[in-house]
């Protein structure tokens, strides 16, 4: 219960990675408000209808919290969406959606909620971020891209807000089992054989599953983890560090 207390915004809160964390931040003792435009279906959290790609709706949600719970301690930038396909694939409208939901979400959130975070000692924000901001795939550029631009804008984030006690981290899931990949898999031309190509690019032979990632983010989250700002927190079946002869 290390997060008794505290109150925290989760984007993208009602499905995937998102759900796992708000509900992992509710057991561990946190007021929770999940950010998202479908309703959350966990009666632990405070579910807001929220389009983080608008400013105004950015900013009643926020108060809605504050009003709700008295303050915001904690942030998880969750929110995101995916996009396959070489980088001549998808049209400069595509472009702009995916890194306006991926990337500037990011900062419009942050910047309705910094106010407030600012007002307590044990201020943290966390990003969702990807391998594929540090790993060369196939058929991920216009993804790769806004998770590279998440990746530096963490950094960045963290230098600009040490000062206001405010720590700033990402974790960086690989393949993990969430509804976009299954939407994926659904639509490739034998379903088993690109689950099975999945699975194997990730040294542990599995896909990550949500609550794994919910885990590093809960840490990142909580006083525990007090000395740590700046990081980029590998949650990836050891696709990054580990190279196995044979996989």
């Amino acid at each position: 219960m290390e997060l008794t207390g505290l109150t925290a915004i989760v984007t993208g809160g009602a499905s995937g990675i998102g759900a796992a964390t708000a509900a992992m931040l509710a057991v561990r003792g946190a007021n929770v408000a999940v950010f998202d435009l479908i309703a959350s279906h966990d009666p632990a959290v405070l579910s807001l209808t929220c389009d983080v790609t608008d400013r105004a709706a950015v900013r009643d949600a926020v108060e809605a919290t504050v009003r709700a719970f008295g303050g915001i301690d904690v942030l998880v930038n969750n929110a995101g969406i995916g996009a396959a396909g070489t980088v001549a694939d998808n049209p400069d409208d595509e472009w702009a959606r995916v890194f306006d939901i991926n990337v500037t979400s990011i900062a419009r959130v942050t910047t309705a909620c910094l106010p407030h975070l600012r007002l307590f000692n044990h201020a943290a924000i966390v990003n969702t971020c990807s391998v594929v901001a540090l790993v060369g795939l196939p058929q991920r550029a216009l993804y790769s891209a806004t998770k590279g631009a998440v990746a530096a804008l963490t950094l960045a984030m963290a230098a600009d807000h040490v000062h206001d006690k405010i720590r700033v981290n990402a974790v960086v899931p690989g393949t993990t089992d969430t509804p976009w990949v299954a939407r994926l898999l659904d639509a490739a031309p034998d379903p088993a054989a690109a689950a099975e190509a999945l699975r194997a690019r990730q040294p542990l032979g599995r896909l990550v599953s949500p609550d794994e990632v919910a885990h590093a983010i809960a840490y990142l989250a909580s006083p525990a983890a007090s000395s740590t700002t700046g990081t980029l927190l590998a949650v990836d079946g050891g696709l990054l560090g580990v190279r196995v002869p044979g996989r």
